[in-house]
């Protein structure tokens, strides 16, 4: 399976063969704790969950502990599921899946959550534009008409309105792996990640 949890340590730059100069992203990933399989006959699809990140033993649940002492793991922060394809070998609980079932120039996909911007206006939420500041305007950040006056005498859902901005669940797609170092579970991918550094992020081949 070609799937990791890791945490994004900070952003580079890496210069190619060609002289290219090319932003990168460097990627704790692993080593990571199967946990869990799911069987297609006994839960309707084929996955495995993996668990990563340290933790003290007295921070985690009781259940949680017990889950992952019947694997064989650690006290283990973070976990997630990754699906299984039919080419996808066998995996059984208790291994460990490690930086090395990747390889350089291969694509993936990484998902995580963006930075958070705490509560914004339409402005910088959407990208609104401000009115008039001269002649004694009002109507300088403000959002404008968000009604429609006796029919449907309602606000319609879907209104762009201020409101919480950012930390949100985001996939990037199509980074390509510039090079991996299993010996410090590392691997580093073209271009940006979502999400500020020590953001735990999913690995997935694209």
């Amino acid at each position: 399976m070609t799937g990791i949890l890791g945490r994004k340590l900070g952003m580079t730059q890496l210069f190619m063969e060609d002289g290219e100069r090319v932003p990168a992203t460097v990627i704790e990933a692993g080593p990571c704790w199967v946990t869990a399989v799911r069987d297609p006959e006994r839960d309707g699809y084929r996955a495995v969950q993996l668990a990563f990140g340290e933790a003290k033993e007295r921070r985690l649940q009781k259940a949680r502990m017990g889950h992952l002492k019947k694997a064989g793991a650690p006290a283990l922060k973070h976990l997630a599921e990754f699906q299984l394809d039919e080419e996808d070998g066998e995996v059984k609980i208790g291994e460990q899946v490690t930086v090395a079932v990747f390889e350089k120039g291969q694509r993936v996909k990484v998902r995580g959550r963006s930075k958070g911007k705490g509560f914004q206006g339409t402005i910088r939420r959407h990208n609104f534009h401000r009115g008039p500041v001269s002649h004694g305007s009002h109507n300088v950040r403000a959002p404008g008409s968000i009604g429609a006056s006796a029919t449907p005498s309602r606000v319609v859902k879907g209104v762009r309105m201020p409101g919480h901005m950012g930390h949100r669940r985001i996939t990037q797609l199509g980074l390509e792996v510039l090079d991996v170092d299993p010996d410090r579970n590392v691997m580093i991918v073209r271009g940006s990640v979502p999400g500020p550094a020590g953001t735990v992020v999913e690995v997935r081949s694209a």
